[in-house]
C-alpha cells in the first residue's frame, strides 16, 4: 500500500490540516455517513487560499477500507471532468485514510429530488451534465482504459453551487481496457438496491451497460420526483413502474406534479423518457451507449430551452 501511495504523493496533506479543517472531526461538521466511511465538512487552507472542503474518513476496521481508499484516488486523480467531483488530496498517517475533495455547497439530487422549486430546467441541466460525466469516463480517448462506476444513484451526484451535477464516490469502481468494454466484471458491489442492473444475476458481473441501467433508473427519479426504491415493500420499485407507466402510455400519472406545467415541449418530454425507457431494457445488448445518451438529453435540453424563450416573451409583452 504504501509504495503504490508514492505515485500520489504530491497529493498529500498533513493529517494535523485535516483535523483543524474539520475541527478534530467534530459530530456538527458530519455531512454524510455510509457503511465504510464519514464525511466532514470544513475549510483548508489550500494554494494559498481558505477552501470549503469534504474530507472523507474511511474506516480503518474495514476490511476492504485501504483498497476503496486507493481506487477512489487513482480515478479522481486520473480523470478530471466538470461534472466529476475534484479531488484536492489525501491523508494517510496514523492509520488513517481520508480523500479531501471539493464541497458541494448544495447536496445530493437525491436530496432535492422532490423538491418543487427544482425546476424541469435545471433538472434537465443536471441529468445532461452527469451523462457528458458518464460518456467521459466510458470513452476517454486519451485514456487506454474505462471505467465503471458502479454505484450511480441520486445520492452520488452532488450539486454545486450553480446547481451543476458532479459524479461522486468511485470507492467500487472498475477500471477496464477500452479493447474489453464490453466484457463482463465482477464486481462485489453491484449497485444499490432499486437502481442495479437486473442483468447481473445472470451474468455474474458488470459492464459499462450497468452504469446505464443505473443511469436510466436516476432519469425517471428526476422526472418523477421520487426515489429508487418506496419505503413500502409491496409497492414496484421506481423502474418498475416507470417501464409499465411508459407501456401503457400513462407516464404523465407519475410525473412530479410540479414539472407538469414547466415542461413546455412534449417532444423534449418525448426523447428524455424514451432515452431512459431505452436504458432499463432488461437485455444490456438493448441498451443505449453515453454517446447516444447525451446527444439525446442534449437535444431534450435544447427544445425545452426554446420553448421557455419562446413563452417567456409572450408573458413579458401581457403584463
Amino acid at each position: 500500500m504504501t509504495s503504490t501511495m508514492t505515485m500520489f504523493a504530491s497529493l498529500r496533506i498533513p493529517l494535523e490540516d485535516v483535523v483543524q479543517a474539520t475541527n478534530n472531526f467534530h459530530e456538527d461538521y458530519i455531512i454524510q455517513h455510509d457503511g465504510i466511511s464519514t464525511t466532514y465538512k470544513g475549510r483548508l487552507l489550500w494554494s494559498g487560499k481558505e477552501v470549503k472542503i469534504a474530507a472523507r474518513r474511511f474506516d480503518c476496521k474495514h476490511a476492504e477500507g485501504d483498497l476503496k481508499f486507493l481506487n477512489e484516488i487513482s480515478v479522481l486523480s486520473d480523470f478530471k471532468h466538470t461534472n466529476l467531483v475534484s479531488i484536492i488530496g489525501f491523508s494517510d498517517q496514523k492509520d488513517e485514510k481520508i480523500i479531501i475533495t471539493t464541497y458541494e455547497a448544495t447536496g445530493s439530487l437525491g436530496q432535492h429530488i422532490n423538491n418543487p422549486n427544482l425546476t424541469w430546467k435545471q433538472r434537465l441541466r443536471i441529468c445532461v451534465g452527469l451523462a457528458q460525466a458518464l460518456s467521459y469516463l466510458h470513452y476517454d480517448e486519451g485514456c487506454d482504459y474505462g471505467i465503471i462506476h458502479c454505484n450511480i444513484t441520486s445520492d452520488t451526484i452532488l450539486l454545486d453551487e450553480n446547481g451543476e451535477a458532479k459524479l461522486s464516490s468511485f470507492e467500487f469502481s472498475i477500471k477496464q481496457s477500452v479493447n474489453y468494454k464490453d466484457q463482463v466484471c465482477p464486481c462485489e458491489h453491484t449497485g444499490t438496491i432499486g437502481c442495479v442492473d437486473p442483468a447481473i444475476e445472470k451474468t455474474g458481473g458488470v459492464t459499462h451497460k450497468s452504469d446505464i441501467y443505473s443511469f436510466g433508473v436516476v432519469l425517471f427519479e428526476t422526472l418523477c420526483g421520487r426515489k429508487a426504491l418506496s419505503q413500502n415493500e409491496a409497492e414496484m420499485s421506481l423502474a418498475q413502474l416507470a417501464k409499465y407507466h411508459y407501456e401503457k402510455g400513462t407516464l404523465h400519472d407519475i410525473i412530479h406534479p410540479h414539472l407538469l406545467n414547466q415542461i413546455l415541449s412534449p417532444q423534449s418530454l418525448l426523447i428524455y423518457s424514451k432515452v431512459a425507457y431505452s436504458c432499463l431494457n432488461d437485455d444490456r445488448a438493448h441498451r443505449p451507449d453515453m454517446h447516444h445518451i447525451v446527444a439525446k438529453l442534449e437535444k431534450a435540453l435544447k427544445l425545452q430551452l426554446r420553448r421557455e424563450n419562446i413563452v417567456r416573451p409572450f408573458f413579458y409583452f401581457i403584463i
